[in-house]
């Protein structure tokens, strides 16, 4: 992965999980590394973002690094009419490493084609967003102590939630029975459950979330994305479709964790924060460990023990 892009999670191989996953352990254990001093780490978001964002920054700070960039678009040139490619060879020569959000789909895999250095996807539109997978596979392994042979359910935006493509793709790789539910109009697209398919692994379809709960490993909750809709009456229409309450888990196995990508809306009561079961705070923090594995591996930088 040395100076090579992150773009899809099909850039990188199971091995390359487990390499990642394993370095992000020894980060937990230190996280204060100062290994990348001579480094320049560029966050440039092109949409909102606060823990995508901000734990990238953590991450590049905690091991050393200079972090540069824009989180909005209007204190950037590209409020000006500056393209995409200007943009990203302009930035290209201040900094190492560019980690890119972008609201368009393809996005990433354009900058990627035409930067000098690597590009790292922190999300293009409603397609991929592989740190965010990697960051969940790392939270699944911690709490299951494994990743092979679990039930995990996705709940709520399907169709548009590219947290939940990414994690899909790459956990057929562990023989994983899904468990998908949705609003019809919100379903898994047909692309991402070909992988599915092709691996010969199980899916099921839901369109209530109460008789999956007690049948999953981890519970797997979405935000309904507003900005995604042209609609605005179809987005009404299932905005509320799926609210996790803490009574709700009382039939759940005891390994049960609840994760989100963050941030919810109203689709986890905050009653379900103190219960044992919860995990998706632990689950952001846990993205700083797996961004510093992700920044140094991709640097070239060796981490001792």
């Amino acid at each position: 992965m040395k100076n090579k892009s992150l773009v899809s999670i099909h850039d990188i191989t199971k091995e390359d999980y487990n390499k990642i996953l394993n370095l992000a352990e020894k980060f937990e254990a230190n996280p204060k590394r100062i290994i990348l001093e001579d480094y320049v780490v560029a966050t440039i978001f092109f949409e909102p973002s606060t823990r995508t964002r901000l734990s990238f920054e953590s991450a590049a700070s905690r091991l050393g690094a200079k972090v540069i960039g824009f989180s909005d678009v209007a204190s950037s040139s590209v409020k000006k009419g500056e393209s995409l490619k200007d943009t990203i060879l302009m930035v290209s020569n201040y900094s190492d490493v560019i980690v890119m959000r972008h609201p368009k789909e393809g996005s990433a895999r354009y900058a990627s084609e035409v930067s000098p250095v690597p590009i790292i996807n922190a999300g293009d539109g409603s397609n991929q967003h592989p740190t965010q997978c990697l960051l969940d596979l790392y939270s699944i392994r911690k709490t299951q102590k494994k990743l092979e042979n679990l039930d995990i359910a996705f709940v709520g935006d399907l169709k548009y939630g590219r947290t939940v493509h990414s994690l899909v793709i790459a956990l057929t790789n562990y023989k994983t029975t899904f468990h998908l539910v949705s609003p019809e109009e919100l379903k898994l697209p047909s692309s991402v459950k070909r992988y599915i398919k092709e691996k010969n692994l199980e899916y099921h379809q839901y369109t209530e979330m109460d008789e999956v709960i007690p049948k999953v490993d981890i519970l797997y909750m979405t935000r309904i994305q507003q900005e995604r809709f042209a609609d605005p009456l179809e987005y009404e229409r299932v905005k509320n479709a799926y609210v996790l309450k803490n009574k709700m888990l009382d039939d759940a196995k005891k390994n049960l964790r609840v994760m989100h990508p963050l941030p919810r809306v109203n689709e986890i009561t905050v009653d379900v924060d103190d219960n044992p079961k919860a995990y998706y705070f632990k689950q952001a923090q846990n993205g700083v460990y797996v961004r510093q594995a992700l920044l140094t591996t991709i640097l070239g930088v060796d981490v001792k023990n």
